[in-house]
Parts: C-alpha cells; sequence; structure tokens
C-alpha cells in the first residue's frame, strides 16, 4: 500500500533527522513537506528546509505563510534580544523568551488540515522533550493530547502524529542521523543568524546543537559566525 506521510520541516537538526527516519520507513512511499515563514528572525532555516525536502525527494514541498509578529511574544517574533551564553542550568529553568506561544500547535494543525486534503494518516514533527529549552509544546503529553483531538475533529480518525526524537539528547539524534547519512552541514538552528545565514554561535539553538555534536563524538559542520 502507498502510504502518505507529511514531514513537518524547519530545516534545523532535529526535523532533518526526522525526515531521514520518515524516509526510511517503508510503508510511507510518498513524503511531503511543510514548512512555515512565520514571520521569525530566522528566515534562512527555509532555505535549508528547501534543500532538503528536494534532497529526499519529497512528492511536494508546501511553504506555508502566516504571520505570528501578529502577536510577538517571542524573541524569535518581536523587537526582543535573543539569549546568549546561558549555561545549562538557566536554559533548563522555565519557558524561554525564544517559545512562540502555540507555535507547534500552529504547525500540527495546518498539517493536519493538509493531511485531510491529501488523504493522509501520518505526520513527523522532530519535538524533543529532553534538549529542548523548556518549551511546552514538545512534551510527548501535547503530542499525545493533539492527535487525540485530531482524530475527534477532523475526518482522519486513524491520524498518527510520529514524534521519533522525542526521548533522544540532542547527541543520540545526532549519532541517528550521522548513521542515516544526514548531511548536517545543510541544516540551520541559529535563533539569531548574521545577515549572511552564519550561525551567531551563542543562543540557546546554537549552544544545544555545539554540545550535542561534541558529545556525539561527530565533527560540527556549522558555519559560526
Amino acid at each position: 500500500m502507498n502510504q502518505k506521510t507529511i514531514v513537518l520541516l524547519s530545516g534545523g537538526l532535529d526535523s532533518a533527522t526526522c525526515l531521514a527516519i520518515a524516509s526510511m520507513e517503508e510503508q510511507f512511499q510518498d513524503i511531503y513537506t511543510m514548512a512555515f515563514d512565520y514571520g521569525q528572525r530566522h528566515r534562512h532555516e527555509l532555505v535549508a528546509a528547501a534543500k532538503l525536502s528536494k534532497q529526499y525527494c519529497a512528492k511536494e514541498h508546501r511553504l506555508v505563510t502566516i504571520d505570528l509578529r501578529t502577536f510577538g511574544g517571542s524573541a524569535l517574533t518581536a523587537d526582543v534580544a535573543v539569549p546568549k551564553d546561558r549555561n545549562d542550568s538557566e536554559m533548563s529553568h522555565g519557558v524561554p523568551i525564544t517559545y512562540v506561544p502555540a507555535r507547534n500547535t500552529i504547525f500540527l494543525s495546518y498539517a493536519l488540515a493538509w493531511a485531510e486534503v491529501i488523504d493522509c494518516n501520518d505526520v513527523f514533527i522532530g519535538v524533543n522533550a529532553l534538549d529542548y529549552s523548556g518549551y511546552p509544546d514538545c512534551r510527548p503529553e501535547f503530542i499525545a493530547a493533539f492527535q487525540q483531538t485530531a482524530r475527534l475533529g477532523t475526518k482522519r480518525t486513524s491520524f498518527n502524529i510520529h514524534a521519533p526524537l522525542v526521548h533522544l539528547t540532542k547527541a543520540q539524534i545526532i549519532q541517528r542521523g550521522t548513521k542515516l547519512g544526514v548531511d548536517y552541514g545543510q541544516t540551520h538552528s541559529c535563533y539569531d543568524p548574521s545577515p549572511e545565514g552564519l550561525a551567531c554561535g551563542h543562543c540557546d539553538s546554537c549552544l544545544l546543537r555545539k554540545k550535542g555534536f561534541a558529545e556525539a563524538g561527530v565533527k560540527d559542520p556549522t558555519q559560526y559566525a
């Protein structure tokens, strides 16, 4: 049976790994990818998402434009400084200002809508509940709750959300992706890149990325400013 799946693809390290995992699942012959231009300051990730989608021969790559700057409330969508050089304790305490309110709820809702149209029951998302900087919408409880909501509120009564990275550390994600041949040099994770798209090396996302490569024993291919 030629099953379809949608992969939410930001262009970052986690979503690229998720795409590689989905591509290895034999039941999914047609992979669709979805990225979002939501007014984020790090739009360079969208270029990476398009390249990755093409590299993995997605049947279609859909870029959805929404403007979460309308609400702000995040250093990624408002004129608020991105935190830099925080230690592990600081990053693990509370919800950081880089959290975008309801972002994954919105992203999954769009993926669900597309799934209804193309008759698809499966969506992959690269959320992670360990090295995730305290985002509440990266927890497994949220994923399970959204899946149940989708089954109750749409025609997709067998809807499944796959979150294969949710219980992995960043190092474990990198190790898994490396085995699958993911080119992490093509991914973009920085929250506050230079105008040329170089990673700052100091935001939470860059620090978690650096730590992950170091602990995984894999060379970090990231280009830092």
